[in-house]
C-alpha cells in the first residue's frame, strides 16, 4: 500500500520540478512574475505549417470579439496567421469541409489559413475571443465567401 502522505509528498516534489522546467524558457523575467503560456504551435487546428507571409508594411491587430447566442461570424478565411483565445462560452467553428471545431471557454487556437470557416456560437451566453491577427497595414483582416 501507499501512504499518503509519501504520494502527496512526492506529488509535490513532481509539481515542482515540472514547475521549475516549464518556467525555465521565461526565465528574463524577474522573481515574482508569473508566466502562464496560452499557445504555442506550429500548426493550425486542422495542421498546416503556420508560415509568415513577407508583407510591405507589417501591422498586429489584437481585437475583442463579441458573439451573442444564435449568431455567427459569416463565411470567412484569413491569409496570414491569426490566434484567438476564448474568454467566455463555446466557440463552434465550421470549415468548408463540413468539420466542426470546438473551443470551450479559456482555450486558445491557430486559426485556419485560406479556409472558409465560420464562428458560431450555439450557446445560451455572448461568445468572447481575444483575436490576434499578423496581417498588413491596409489590408482587411479577412476575406467573406462570395455567395
Amino acid at each position: 500500500m501507499f501512504n499518503k502522505g509519501d504520494v502527496m509528498r512526492n506529488l509535490g516534489f513532481t509539481l515542482v520540478a515540472i514547475a521549475v522546467i516549464y518556467s525555465a524558457g521565461y526565465s528574463q523575467y524577474q522573481s515574482g512574475v508569473t508566466v502562464e503560456p496560452i499557445l504555442k504551435a506550429d500548426t493550425t487546428t486542422i495542421g498546416q505549417t503556420i508560415t509568415y507571409p513577407h508583407f510591405h508594411k507589417d501591422e498586429v491587430t489584437i481585437l475583442k470579439v463579441t458573439i451573442p447566442p444564435g449568431a455567427s461570424t459569416g463565411w470567412h478565411k484569413h491569409g496570414f496567421p491569426a490566434f484567438a483565445y476564448v474568454l467566455q462560452g463555446k466557440l463552434s467553428v465550421e470549415l468548408e469541409t463540413g468539420r466542426t471545431l470546438q473551443f470551450p471557454i479559456n482555450s486558445s487556437f491557430a486559426e485556419v489559413i485560406d479556409t472558409f470557416h465560420n464562428g458560431k456560437n450555439t450557446g445560451s451566453e455572448d461568445v468572447i475571443l481575444i483575436a490576434f491577427y499578423m496581417g498588413e497595414k491596409g489590408k482587411p483582416l479577412s476575406q467573406p465567401r462570395s455567395k
